[in-house]
């Protein structure tokens, strides 16, 4: 089993960065450094506007990097695709308390859970210093190799392959967050701008 964290400041406040993390996959220009997400469907959503709470459920299916030849073996599927490649679904569920500026994320996969079981938590949090004006990101991502586990050496191998993959991927919806922080903020400031 591997898990990691990963953390980052964002210099924008909560709710903005709140804001281009739920645009994060509908937005265009996001296509292709998210070229990994091949769809994205809200199954359920729930506002509370006397607590001032969001519960919404999104189905993403995303492509795997290339699978190794063992793990390609056991799907015909991925076995008959000529990049080894396989498509993913997963749920994600997110919790957005605004009184509270607090928003958790929790992504498992659906498919593939015979092979891999992939979960990752994510929460956004005004930042302790400065809590008017920037929002610390913190993910965990646990990652484990199930079938795989009596052959520890091949599951580690497909461990850590697939957690370098989830942290590249990371790394660019992390840059996706930050274009359309930049976006909103230009945005404000022209319709503040405009009303002067």
């Amino acid at each position: 089993m591997v898990v990691y964290t990963q953390e980052h400041v964002y210099r924008h406040p909560w709710d903005r960065v709140t804001a281009a993390a739920w645009r994060k996959f509908t937005d265009p220009a996001s296509r292709t450094a998210l070229s990994h997400v091949a769809d994205v469907h809200t199954l359920d959503r729930r506002v509370d506007p006397e607590a001032g709470r969001l519960q919404a459920a999104r189905s993403i299916t995303v492509r795997s990097p290339p699978l190794p030849f063992v793990i390609r073996r056991l799907l015909p599927s991925v076995a008959s695709s000529p990049s080894g490649a396989a498509l993913c679904h997963c749920v994600e569920t997110s919790l957005v308390d605004a009184p509270r500026r607090a928003m958790d994320v929790v992504v498992r996969n659906v498919s593939l859970r015979g092979l891999i079981e992939v979960e990752e938590r994510s929460t956004y949090r005004p930042h302790a210093e400065r809590p008017d004006e920037w929002t610390q990101f913190r993910q965990e991502t646990t990652i484990r190799c199930r079938p795989l586990a009596a052959l520890a050496a091949v599951a580690e191998k497909v461990e850590t392959r697939c957690a370098e993959r989830f942290m590249q991927n990371s790394a660019k919806g992390r840059e996706v967050v930050e274009r359309i922080c930049r976006y909103l903020e230009a945005e404000a400031a022209g319709a503040a701008s405009s009303a002067i």
